[in-house]
């Protein structure tokens, strides 16, 4: 029983980290850029997504406020710091990413102060009774099953459509993505908007699972999303999902036998160092 339920809450985890992370991998794997500034964005959805839905009673309305507003301002993150630094050394759009971050995390602290929001009436709160005597929230049934539907749909989209097509040519060779009628700007911009209206979208369902929002909200999950991708191979969509659920996994089964030694951040970065001493490449990257 305490095996299943371990797993079940690491599997909870694990998707929140998976939606955060996602984001990060599709900026990665088309710019090669460690975008730290996408936690600012998962801020952001968490904070509309507590706002619109405490003003309007609906939640869809505050997932689709969340999603929208963090996508745009995605996009005019790419345009306004990254598009005019990407011929320079990548260490230098790090730099600008997490100067970018600390602006963001002290303007949610003066417009939203620092105490935090939380939701008048959380929804999907409600127990769930499954087999076993497993119990979950809706929320974290319905966390669990959108990560699945996104990787399913993001999966899809990259292997079978233009625009997925069209991403990955611009990685591999961008001028000739450029000469054969590939708009780099434009799948650039896709890129960023879906990337940044997932964070956006993980941000209203930790606001739900935790019924808080603060300023430094988006701090450890982003370091975690940036450990993610490594373990998951650096810029593979499958492999941040099996990343993000395994870390999830051994974050729940450490904090039970580990809890005295190591706080649950500690040992994720743990678990992050043993594998690199081990496999440096990842544990799902390809040969």
């Amino acid at each position: 029983m305490l095996f299943l339920e371990l797993t079940a809450q690491g599997l909870v985890q694990g998707s929140i980290y998976a939606l955060v992370a996602l984001g990060l991998t599709l900026v990665y794997g088309l710019l090669r850029i460690l975008h730290v500034a996408h936690a600012a964005l998962f801020t952001l959805g968490g904070y509309l997504g507590v706002m619109v839905t405490n003003a309007t009673g609906s939640l869809t309305l505050g997932f689709i406020a969340a999603m929208g507003a963090a996508g745009m301002a995605g996009v005019a993150m790419y345009r306004a710091c990254y598009e005019p630094i990407l011929k320079q050394p990548p260490f230098v759009a790090l730099i600008a990413s997490i100067g970018l971050y600390i602006a963001f995390e002290e303007l949610f602290r003066i417009i939203f102060g620092a105490a935090g929001l939380s939701y008048q009436a959380p929804p999907l709160q409600e127990q769930v009774a499954l087999f076993g005597g497993l119990q979950f929230k809706q929320a974290e049934l319905l966390v669990m099953l959108g990560t699945a539907v996104i990787i399913g749909v993001l999966g899809y989209l990259q292997n079978k459509t233009r625009v997925g097509v069209a991403c990955q040519a611009t990685v591999s060779d961008p001028q000739m993505a450029e000469s054969f009628g590939i708009k780099l700007r434009q799948v650039r911009d896709i890129n960023f908007f879906v990337g940044s209206a997932l964070a956006g979208f993980a941000g209203v369902w930790v606001a739900l699972l935790n019924n808080l929002v603060e300023p430094t909200m988006g701090s450890v999950p982003s370091y975690k999303g940036l450990a993610i991708i490594v373990l998951g191979g650096m810029g593979s969509v499958r492999g941040t999902l099996l990343a993000a659920l395994v870390l999830g996994i051994v974050e729940s089964f450490g904090t039970i036998y580990l809890g005295k030694l190591l706080d649950r951040n500690a040992i994720a970065f743990a678990f992050l160092i043993a594998v690199l001493m081990v496999r440096p490449q990842g544990l799902f990257a390809r040969r």
